[in-house]
């Protein structure tokens, strides 16, 4: 065994310090910017390499113990090493970092990050892969093995206790999801089987237990194929197939803010782009002349069309958007964007850029592509005018972000 000493400089998107030896960067899983540490040297890619920690020898003033007795080797979190505070710190950072040298934006606008109201218990859905022996996990660290779990310390209380009243025993299961309206009381187990074979199940709690097949097909064994979440005032129906954000308490502070930085006064026509079961559609209606929500997957159509049917001027498109927005007449004032962690495609935002909106709001789960695609949208004639970075996901480097563009 080799053993390095590094000085760690700073956080890479994905959760890991980098430190340099002998001019390589080295990239080191639970480090911390400012520590020396002792490294094994595990992963040499030529140009880049992976260490592990053999030692920490000067700790940060960050570091703390984390809570987790998983932590470390499942892949569920990636900062609980660090405190609350420096998270958020080089959570924004890295945003900076990624604007900088993906999007070439010089003098990215970043805000101060947005913390959760609850750093830990934040999670209204967790998905549990299988165990060879059965047991219930999530993936290891870098790896496809399954680390089981007894407790998850980032799921919401609801779900951990509906964990532990779980028996699964004997059933022949690929994947089970606990899903819950924190705000509602309604939970929700999908199973995933081996061959979409029905389980016999029975239960004295008050959940929904729910088959998905491998077309996302959604069969309620017991209970309804839905749950509801309430969030700025109005309630969701949510499909067990259906996307929804994982922290409600950040998405209404997320859904404020977009509402905030679209600056509506009745008469304006908007678009929400990826607009899932209305999340953000049902907060615009009451302050736009006309809406028009693309979504591609039906489970959330069928949920966006049944959310939002209290708005007359409300018009769900189902297709994706390289498909619909073509087919779109303008103008629209607003163009609000929520796509998946790849971000738009390049039809997507050509499309959508023809479409001349004054305002254009990108809501984004990952750094590098919202600094791909803003690069993209500075070329089409917008200027960025502010990036405001949530933190829906504490204890791991997902960071979710909201950026407004208007046209230059």
């Amino acid at each position: 065994m080799t053993r390095i000493r590094l000085t760690l400089e700073r956080m890479a998107h994905g959760g890991e310090a980098i430190g340099r030896h002998e001019g390589k960067v080295v990239f080191v899983p639970f480090g911390i910017p400012g520590e020396t540490v002792d490294i094994e040297v595990v992963e040499d890619r030529g140009s880049y390499a992976r260490g592990q920690i053999l030692e920490v020898i000067t700790p940060s003033p960050a570091r703390r113990e984390p809570p987790c007795a998983h932590f470390g080797e499942c892949g569920g979190c990636h900062l609980q090493h660090m405190s609350y505070e420096a998270q958020l710190q080089y959570k924004a950072e890295i945003v900076r970092d990624q604007l900088r040298r993906i999007g070439k934006i010089a003098d990215p606008p970043v805000r101060p990050m947005i913390p959760s109201p609850d750093p830990l218990g934040y999670r209204n859905q967790i998905q549990f892969s299988v165990a060879p022996d059965g047991r219930l996990g999530f993936q290891a660290m870098r790896s496809h093995r399954v680390i089981p779990i007894t407790r998850c310390w980032i799921a919401h209380p609801m779900l951990q206790e509906l964990y532990e009243a779980l028996d699964i025993e004997g059933l022949d299961l690929r994947r089970l999801t606990l899903r819950g309206g924190v705000r509602t009381g309604d939970q929700m187990v999908i199973f995933e089987t081996e061959g979409d074979e029905l389980p016999i199940l029975e239960t004295d709690l008050r959940v929904s237990l729910i088959l998905l097949t491998e077309d996302e097909k959604a069969i309620p064994l017991i209970g309804l194929d839905y749950l509801t979440e309430e969030v700025g005032g109005f309630l969701f129906r949510i499909s067990a197939p259906s996307f929804f954000q994982t922290n409600t308490a950040v998405a209404e502070q997320i859904v404020h803010y977009v509402v905030e930085r679209a600056d509506l006064h009745g008469t304006e026509t908007v678009l929400d782009a990826y607009c899932g079961v209305g999340l953000f559609t049902a907060h615009l209606a009451p302050f736009a002349r006309r809406v028009v929500g693309i979504e591609a997957h039906p489970a959330a159509v069928a949920d966006a069309q049944h959310n939002l049917a209290r708005f007359p001027h409300v018009e769900i498109r189902a297709g994706t958007v390289e498909a619909v927005a073509p087919t779109l007449e303008g103008p629209f004032d607003v163009v609000v964007v929520d796509p998946p962690r790849s971000g738009c495609s390049r039809e997507a935002l050509e499309a959508l850029l023809r479409l001349a909106p004054q305002r254009w709001i990108y809501v984004s789960c990952d750094p590098a592509t919202l600094a791909r695609d803003a690069r993209r949208i500075l070329d089409g004639g917008y200027q960025l005018r502010e990036v405001q970075p949530f933190d829906m996901f504490p204890q791991t480097y997902h960071i979710e972000m909201v950026s407004l563009f208007e046209k230059a």
